[in-house]
């Protein structure tokens, strides 16, 4: 497990009510008859501080903004509202070279490693085109560039003229690595880096994503649904809920001391080999709400064991407490101390 970061680590970047919705299609029956526009709620009021130099993990099922977020912080998706500051940066008003340059310090590592590159390129035209899109290097210097970008990720020089279908998933995301690192950024976005990958190999690129980010001084969001990699990376952990940030904290913290009820139920539904990380939270009952139809209040109470009259009309806010824990739950609202006890 990642050791945490001192809680007087500066922000790298700050993230206030972000919010993000898609418009759902509408067939001409509904526009005749004027029915209103709907719209999924891919993000709604998320709140969140990266720290410079840390591991962030984002987890949550499937269908609980992660990728969603991910796009948005790097410009993929426009927000409909909220806040993002980067230093100094408003990252929502940038345009033109000030966006490009953003777009140079906050990369982005997708999922697919063969859909993400382009088949007929070289892996060195992959890196050469990076590096010459952003003015990182001449011409005359891109080759040695290459050179050093593979052997930076574990890949041999020789591999700069070979196709990316010559390659395994992990050598291809080690490419999407290296394209990465070519524009020297200050943080990275891994988007379920290794989701696709075996185990083995999902270890393998793992490690090389801690090794980077100790040589390079690297701020790295961590987006996965594999709780046992998350714990093994990240210095910190969000757990989003339809497209809510519920709970923060330590890694340590949230994988002993979980507080919010989904976060419980969200571990003790992960496999394990050790029986004393086994907890008895309930496990979740009922099916993920559709997000063209979040609950009212609180996202969560459908399915929450705990849910009292207040989590239907009032959406709780993220509450941090004495011990360091950001929680959207209202039972760790003051003025209802006492009302519910959760099970940890």
């Amino acid at each position: 497990m990642t050791a945490p970061l001192s809680p007087t680590t500066p922000p790298l970047m700050e993230i206030h009510g972000l919010t993000k919705t898609f418009p759902v299609a509408q067939s001409l029956l509904s526009r005749w008859r004027g029915q209103p526009q709907r719209a999924v709620a891919a993000l709604t009021d998320v709140e969140l501080t990266v720290r410079r130099g840390e591991t962030l993990g984002i987890v949550g099922e499937s269908g609980c903004g992660k990728s969603t977020l991910a796009r948005t912080l790097v410009r993929l998706y426009d927000a409909d509202r909220g806040s993002v500051r980067y230093g100094d940066s408003d990252v929502l008003a940038l345009r033109g070279a000030d966006l490009r340059q953003y777009n140079r310090r906050v990369q982005m590592i997708f999922q697919d490693p063969y859909s993400s590159l382009n088949p007929r390129m070289t892996v060195e035209a992959v890196l050469r085109e990076a590096l010459s899109v952003h003015k990182m290097r001449p011409p005359a210097d891109q080759p040695a560039r290459v050179r050093e970008l593979l052997k930076l990720v574990g890949l041999p020089p020789e591999a700069a003229g070979r196709l990316p279908h010559e390659f395994s998933g992990g050598q291809r995301q080690r490419i999407g690595i290296a394209r990465a690192l070519a524009l020297e950024p200050e943080c990275l976005i891994a988007d379920e880096l290794v989701s696709a990958l075996d185990v083995s190999v999902q270890a393998q690129v793992v490690n090389l994503l801690l090794e980077l980010q100790e040589r390079l001084d690297l701020t790295v969001l961590f987006v996965a649904h594999d709780l046992r990699l998350v714990r093994h990376i990240s210095h910190r952990v969000a757990v989003m809920y339809l497209g809510r940030v519920v709970e923060i904290s330590d890694t340590q913290t949230i994988f002993t001391t979980p507080r919010h009820p989904y976060t419980q139920a969200l571990l003790a539904a992960a496999p394990t080999l050790d029986p004393s990380r086994r907890t008895a939270a309930p496990a979740i009952t009922g099916e993920l709400p559709s997000p063209l139809n979040v609950p009212s209040g609180c996202a969560f109470r459908t399915r929450c064991p705990h849910a009292f009259d207040r989590c239907a009309t009032e959406r709780p806010a993220l509450l941090k407490l004495e011990d360091g824990p950001e929680v959207a739950c209202h039972l760790y609202d003051p003025a209802h101390a006492g009302l519910a006890k959760v099970t940890t």
